[in-house]
C-alpha cells in the first residue's frame, strides 16, 4: 500500500520558484511603483494652478486625456500579447520601457495640452506593451500545481508597488512636481538591470509562427477579435460590467480632486497625534494640516494588502456572480460615503468600505468570465477581460470631467459666487489667477478660507456628483442579475419540455 504524499508547504513552494519568476516580480514591483507614483497625483497635477507648478487644465481636458489613455492601455494588450510570444518577453519589455520612460519625461516637462497628451499616450502605449511581457514570463515560469501561489505572489507585488509609489511621490511633489516624474523614469530604468539576471522561460507549448506577411497577420487577428466580440452573450456581459468600472475609476480620477478641494482631514491628523502621543503630528493637525489627497486615496492599496486574504476567505463560498454583485453594492456605498461630506474621517471610512467591495468583486471577474465561455472559446473570452475597464474608464472620464467641472470644482463655484453675488463681470472673474479666487471670496464674505469652503459646499452640494456614479454602478449590478437570469440560468429552463 502506497503511503500518502505530503503536500509541500507554501513556503517550500515559494522557495522552489525559478529565478525568472522572482526577477519578473521585482520588475513588476518597480513598474507599479513608478506608475502609481505618477497616477495617484496626476489628477491634481493636471488641474493645479500654474503658479503652484501644475498645468492648470480644466476637468474636461483631464477627462479627455484619461479617456484616450483608457482605450490605448486597456485594449492594446489584446494584440501586443502575440508579439511578446513571438519575439520574446525580455525584448518586449525592453522596448516598452523606452516608451514608458519617454512618456514620464514628457509628462514632467511639457506644459502645453498636446505635449502633455502625447506623453500620456506614450506611457499608456508602453504600459500596454509591457503587460504581456511580464505576465508571459510569470505564466511560463509556473506549473499548474503551483500557479495559484505564484500568481498570488505576483499580485501582492502589484499592491506593494502601488502602495509605496504614491507615498514617495507625495513627499517629492512637496519639493517640485518634476521630481515625481523623474523618480518614475529612474525606477523604470533600474528594471533594465534586471534583464541581465535571467533568461526568458521557454513556453510549455511553443507557438508556431508562419512566414506570412506580419501586416496581414496582424489585421487577420484584429478582424477575428472584432467579429467575435459581438456575440450577444459576450458583448452583453462586457457592456453591463463596464458600469462597475465607470464607477470604480472615479476613486482615482475624481476623488483626489474632491479631497483637495473640499475634505478637511486635519482632525484625523490631530487625533492620530494625540492617540500615538506624537506631539509634532498633533501640532500639524491643530494648525490645519491636511493629509495629501494621494495619501488618502492610496489607503485603498494599503487596505487591500492587509485585508485581501481575510476578505477572499469571507467571500470564497459565494458564487462568482454573487460576489461581484455584493461587491458592486458595497463599493457604491463606500464611494458615496467617501464624498458625502467635508469630514476626513468619513472619507477614509468610505475608502475602506469601497476597498472591501473592490476585493469582493474585481478578482472574481476572470472566474465568472471563464465560466461563461464555451470550452472552445475560453481563451477568446478571457482575452476580452479588459474591455469593460476600457469602456467604463473611457466613458466615465468624460462624464466625470463634465460633472466635476460644472458642479464640484471649488474654484469654478467660487468664480460663480463672485459673479452672481458680488457683481463682478465675467471677464474680470475669468482674469483672476486660480490661486487668488477663493481668498477673494473669503475676503468679501469676511471669513477664513476654510469657512468660505464650507459656505460653498453647503450652497452648491458638490457631494451630489457621487450619487450619479453610484447609481451607474447599481444599474450595472441590476443588469448583471438580469443577465444571469437570461443567459445563464435561463438556458436549462428553456431546454426543459413544458408539462
Amino acid at each position: 500500500m502506497m503511503e500518502p504524499t505530503e503536500s509541500p508547504s507554501t513556503w517550500a513552494v515559494i522557495k522552489s520558484f525559478p529565478r525568472a519568476l522572482w526577477c519578473a516580480n521585482i520588475i513588476e514591483l518597480f513598474e507599479r511603483w513608478a506608475y502609481y507614483g505618477v497616477r495617484a497625483l496626476l489628477s491634481i497635477y493636471i488641474v493645479d494652478a500654474a503658479a503652484k507648478g501644475g498645468l492648470e487644465f480644466n476637468h474636461l481636458q483631464k477627462g479627455s486625456i484619461y479617456s484616450w489613455w483608457a482605450l490605448i492601455q486597456c485594449l492594446l494588450p489584446m494584440f501586443t500579447g502575440g508579439y511578446a510570444d513571438r519575439y520574446g518577453y525580455k525584448k518586449t519589455m525592453a522596448v516598452s520601457w523606452v516608451l514608458v520612460i519617454a512618456g514620464y519625461l514628457l509628462m514632467g516637462t511639457q506644459k502645453t495640452y498636446w505635449g502633455f497628451f502625447f506623453g500620456c499616450m506614450m506611457l499608456a502605449t508602453g504600459t500596454a506593451v509591457f503587460k504581456p511581457g511580464v505576465q508571459g514570463t510569470i505564466a511560463h515560469s509556473l506549473d499548474e500545481k503551483h500557479a495559484a501561489v505564484g500568481w498570488g505572489l505576483f499580485y501582492q507585488m502589484v499592491n506593494i508597488g502601488g502602495f509605496i509609489g504614491p507615498w514617495v511621490a507625495g513627499y517629492l511633489r512637496m519639493m517640485s512636481w518634476k521630481y515625481v516624474f523623474m523618480m518614475s523614469a529612474v525606477m523604470i530604468s533600474v528594471n533594465y538591470l534586471m534583464l541581465f539576471l535571467y533568461s526568458d522561460p521557454k513556453p510549455k507549448q511553443a507557438k508556431e509562427f508562419t512566414d506570412a506577411d506580419p501586416v496581414k497577420e496582424f489585421f487577420k487577428i484584429l478582424y477575428a477579435s472584432v467579429v467575435n466580440i459581438f456575440e450577444p452573450k459576450l458583448i452583453s456581459f462586457l457592456l453591463l460590467f463596464s458600469g462597475f468600472w465607470l464607477m470604480f475609476m472615479q476613486l482615482f480620477d475624481i476623488l483626489p480632486n474632491f479631497i483637495d478641494d473640499w475634505v478637511d482631514s486635519s482632525g484625523v491628523v490631530l487625533g492620530l497625534g494625540r492617540f500615538l502621543h506624537i506631539g509634532r503630528l498633533a501640532e500639524l493637525g491643530a494648525s490645519g494640516f491636511n493629509i495629501p489627497p494621494e495619501w488618502m486615496v492610496n489607503l485603498n492599496a494599503g487596505f487591500i494588502i492587509v485585508l485581501m486574504i481575510p476578505i477572499a476567505v469571507l467571500f470564497s463560498r459565494l458564487k462568482a456572480l454573487t460576489s461581484i454583485i455584493v461587491g458592486i453594492f458595497i463599493s457604491a456605498c463606500g464611494l458615496v460615503l467617501a464624498g458625502s461630506s467635508m469630514n476626513g474621517a468619513l472619507c477614509i471610512l468610505g475608502i475602506l468600505i469601497f476597498s472591501i467591495g473592490e476585493m469582493a468583486s474585481s478578482p472574481k471577474k476572470m472566474e465568472y468570465l471563464s465560466s461563461l465561455a464555451p470550452p472552445e472559446k475560453k481563451g477568446l473570452y478571457l482575452g476580452y477581460a479588459n474591455v469593460p475597464l476600457a469602456i467604463g474608464w473611457a466613458i466615465g472620464s468624460k462624464i466625470g470631467g463634465y460633472l466635476y467641472e460644472n458642479f464640484a470644482d471649488k474654484t469654478n463655484l467660487a468664480r460663480r459666487v463672485l459673479e452672481t453675488d458680488f457683481g463682478m463681470t465675467g471677464e474680470a472673474v475669468k482674469a483672476l489667477p486660480k490661486q487668488e479666487v477663493l481668498p477673494l471670496v473669503a475676503a468679501k464674505l469676511n471669513v477664513t478660507a476654510g469657512e468660505a469652503t464650507r459656505v460653498l459646499f453647503e450652497r452648491f452640494h458638490p457631494d451630489r456628483i457621487w450619487i450619479w456614479f453610484a447609481l451607474i454602478g447599481l444599474a450595472s449590478m441590476i443588469g448583471l442579475i438580469v443577465y444571469d437570469r437570461i443567459f445563464v440560468r435561463g438556458k436549462p429552463a428553456e431546454a426543459q419540455p413544458s408539462l
